[in-house]
Order: C-alpha cells, then structure tokens, then sequence
C-alpha cells in the first residue's frame, strides 16, 4: 500500500493565504482521487468549512480530547489524503502537539507521509515559524509557499532554503492599457 498524504497547510500570520491554498488542494484532489476529507482548525480566519462543507470536519488543538480525536484521523492509513487547513492561533500548539506525541516518526511507520505547506511572510513570527518548523520537520516534508501577494519581493534567505513553491504570482491586467474591454464590441 503507497503512503497515505496528510498536507498541513500554516502559518503563524492570518491572511497569508492558507485557506485559500488548502481550498486549492483539495478541490484538486477531490478531482484526481475522488476523495479527500479537509481539517479546518480555524477560529478566527475565514473557514475551509464555509468553501468545502461537504468534505470538510472542523477540529481543534485546544484540550486534550479534540488533539486525540484529530490525531486518530490523521494518523490512519486509509488511502484518503488529508488536508488540514491550520488557523495561526493554533500554529504554536499544533507543532508543540505532534513534537511531544513523535508524529512525524509514528506516521512513517504506519505509512504516512506528512507534508508541511508553510505559507511564509516576512515578518518576525514568521521566521521564527519556519526555524521552528525546520529543526522539528525532516527537510524533505517541508515545503514553503511564497504567496507573492504577501511577500512582495524577495523571500527571506532562511525561508528560501529548502523546497520552494511560488504561487500566486502576478498575473498581467485582463484589460489593455487602454482600460477598455476586448471582448466589447464598440
């Protein structure tokens, strides 16, 4: 049996693109597997829920019955990939959480593969983030997301190491230069 994909999309700044990015994903797998089941650990962002209610269950770090029950989901080898969109309230506790319960290690041995989506931004928490995030996550499991409608330039030099994905790239107006509609017929 191939290893079933858990993406944890995150970071530690709202409205960076996260929940947009874990609609993406799983609308896309959704399409390709026909299947997929979405977390949204979200408070305080707008909701996974209200996009993908129909594969989307909402979970939470807070006490010790919600990080079991969130962990008994992700850490079974079904077949289903899982998305978890991860609001940045709950970035500290969740990686504080799968550190202390060794996720990484009990997901490689039941045939998980974890995969950290961390949605950079220049800020200080943001650095701190991802240097957390790289000593705890095998560098292979970590990916960061240059969103550049955050960015705005270059990515930091320690965010740039590492897999790297660009997204969200400026695309080019859809009206001339002359402000006027090509489709329009004068």
């Amino acid at each position: 049996m191939t290893a079933t994909p858990v993406y944890i999309i995150c970071s530690p700044r709202p409205q960076v693109g996260k929940t947009l990015t874990a609609r993406l994903l799983s609308e896309f797998l959704l399409l390709k597997n026909g299947t997929v089941t979405s977390f949204d650990i979200n408070l305080k962002e707008p909701s996974l829920l209200d996009y993908l209610p129909a594969i989307t269950e909402t979970a939470e770090v807070i006490d010790t019955f919600g990080k079991m029950q969130l962990m008994d989901r992700l850490i079974l080898n079904d077949g289903v990939t899982k998305v978890i969109d991860l609001g940045y309230h709950a970035f500290d506790e969740f990686f504080k959480m799968i550190d202390e319960i060794g996720f990484m290690k009990e997901a490689m041995r039941r045939g998980i593969a974890p995969i950290i989506l961390f949605v950079a931004d220049t800020d200080r928490a943001s650095a701190r983030g991802h240097e957390m995030l790289r000593q705890q996550i095998p560098a292979n499991a970590l990916v960061t997301i240059d969103n550049e409608f955050v960015v705005r330039g270059e990515l930091p030099p320690a965010m740039g190491r590492g897999r790297v994905v660009r997204s969200f790239s400026r695309i080019s107006p859809v009206f001339p230069s002359n402000g006027r509609d090509p489709a329009r017929i004068s």
